[in-house]
């Protein structure tokens, strides 16, 4: 069972630019389950997984993108964990 999980919300030039497949693709390298998804108004949802320290790894990462996102910010709520056992693109 994943210790701690964190809802993410993601701002900025996100969509189109590869983001959910870079983040699907960074949370398999940290370890993490979850999910990733483009929201209507222009953001990011990111539901991770996993010990602090790889959630935290991919915080880190998530305010920064891919090369071509431009993020302006990343709302984070640590939540209690789902129970996920992969990694989704949704």
């Amino acid at each position: 069972m994943a210790d701690l999980a964190a809802h993410i919300i993601v701002h900025g030039k996100v969509h189109g630019v590869c983001f959910r497949a870079s983040t699907q693709t960074k949370a398999l390298e940290f370890n993490l389950t979850g999910s990733v998804r483009n929201l209507s108004n222009g953001t990011v949802e990111v539901h991770a997984e996993g010990s602090r320290d790889s959630i935290e790894k991919l915080i880190k990462w998530c305010q920064k993108g891919p090369p071509l996102a431009k993020v302006s910010r990343c709302d984070l709520n640590w939540i209690t964990p789902k129970v996920i056992n992969e990694f989704r693109l949704l």
